[in-house]
């Protein structure tokens, strides 16, 4: 049983480190470290406009850039579900 309570300890743990702090108002709820820079500005952007807050759609970005162009619409998509 001694394994079985460690194990748990540890994997308590691990679920605790990857926790973020509290996210700022315009900041997504989400861990997008591994994006690029344009991908999570327009996440943060397209999840600011499902919430009805500040964000906007850059629409010339939108037409020259492809990773801003996703993050909005998976942003305003998943922002917008919650």
């Amino acid at each position: 049983m001694r394994g079985g309570r460690a194990l748990a300890v540890v994997a308590m743990l691990a679920a605790c480190g990857c926790a973020q702090a509290p996210a700022t108002a315009s900041a997504p709820h989400v861990n997008l470290s591994g994006y690029p820079l344009g991908f999570r500005e327009g996440y943060a952007d397209g999840c600011n406009s499902a919430h009805g807050k500040s964000g906007y759609q850059d629409t010339a970005r939108m037409r020259k850039d492809k990773f801003y162009a996703q993050g909005y619409r998976d942003g305003l998509d998943n922002c917008g579900r919650r």
